[in-house]
């Protein structure tokens, strides 16, 4: 095994209790006492990863891993509670921060697409929903930008649990009715301006007005009318309900002032701007607009 060693760390585990460790050193990052309570309350502990740890001068450093530590404390409520460790004996503090620093450099983030499908063979109860009501439609999840495709996967997640499945349900109906399918009808930014027109007019829009007049125009019209006004789903959802209501007065009309009274817009979450920016990929690729029309994410 001598020719195997220098592809195996000089480590070895201990589980050690919390009390015991020291974090907060200067190379690491603040710790985020939101992201430890969120992480706290959805507590899983197969996601718990060994901290890793540098032995120095008889102190246990944790130099990756806090807020593992901090998670596990809150939720068990002690600072007793025990953690593995995985304990490095040889480092100096320089050497610390080094790994510190480089230690995601050629890690791949997992893309939402990914994430969807792994939840999917799970067997996850939300992502089954998805999928089904999805292929209900005569439509698909996917990565490769095709008619009736929606690439967007993790803004369907962000609707369904934010506003529930009948939301859902009738966002991807419109769509699907509106442009017939059209790829570009279930981009991130559309799925979240129709979303946000559902949610605030509820059964006070007419979904076959809405099917007549926003359809004169395709996705691609009003994907360049809202970039023309800036960045953002916000720009779509205007677009989307000036071509509604049109010449339209009285009762029928739907009030612009909602939009900013009765809801909240859908802010894209972390994972839904990397699909942001995969569909602005594609749209270059499929010469959907030119890349000096692409504005920044």
């Amino acid at each position: 095994m001598n020719e195997y060693k220098e592809f195996v760390p000089n480590v070895h585990f201990e589980l050690i209790p919390i009390k015991n460790l020291v974090s907060n050193q200067e190379y690491q990052r603040a710790l985020s006492q939101k992201q430890v309570e969120m992480a706290s309350e959805n507590f899983d502990l197969y996601q718990i990863n060994p901290v890793k740890v540098s032995r120095r001068n008889g102190m246990n450093y944790v130099f990756n891993g806090q807020h593992t530590v901090e998670i596990v404390a809150l939720r068990s409520g002690s600072r007793d509670t025990p953690v593995w460790c995985m304990i490095y004996d040889d480092l100096e503090y320089e050497e610390e921060a080094d790994i510190f620093a480089n230690q995601m450099k050629y890690v791949r983030p997992l893309k939402p697409h990914e994430i969807f499908t792994a939840n999917i063979e799970a067997g996850n109860p939300d992502q089954l929903m998805i999928k089904s009501l999805v292929e209900s439609l005569g439509l698909e999840i996917g990565q490769i930008k095709k008619p009736g495709t929606i690439l967007a996967v993790g803004t369907l997640e962000s609707i369904y649990k934010k506003y529930g499945y009948h939301v859902l349900s009738r966002v991807l109906k419109l769509c699907a009715a509106t442009w017939e399918g059209d790829v570009n009808s279930f981009s991130a930014n559309m799925l979240r301006a129709v979303s946000k027109l559902v949610v605030t007019y509820g059964d006070a829009m007419d979904d076959m007005v809405f099917i007549e007049h926003v359809g004169n125009k395709t996705p691609k019209q009003i994907s360049r009318m809202a970039r023309d006004r800036g960045s953002g789903s916000e720009f779509f959802t205007q677009i989307l309900l000036e071509e509604y209501n049109g010449k339209r007065r009285g009762n029928t009309r739907l009030s612009p002032r909602k939009l900013y009274t009765r809801t909240e817009l859908l802010k894209p979450t972390s994972k839904e701007r990397d699909e942001l920016e995969s569909e602005v990929e594609q749209a270059v690729l499929f010469n959907s607009f030119k890349p000096d029309q692409v504005v920044d994410l």
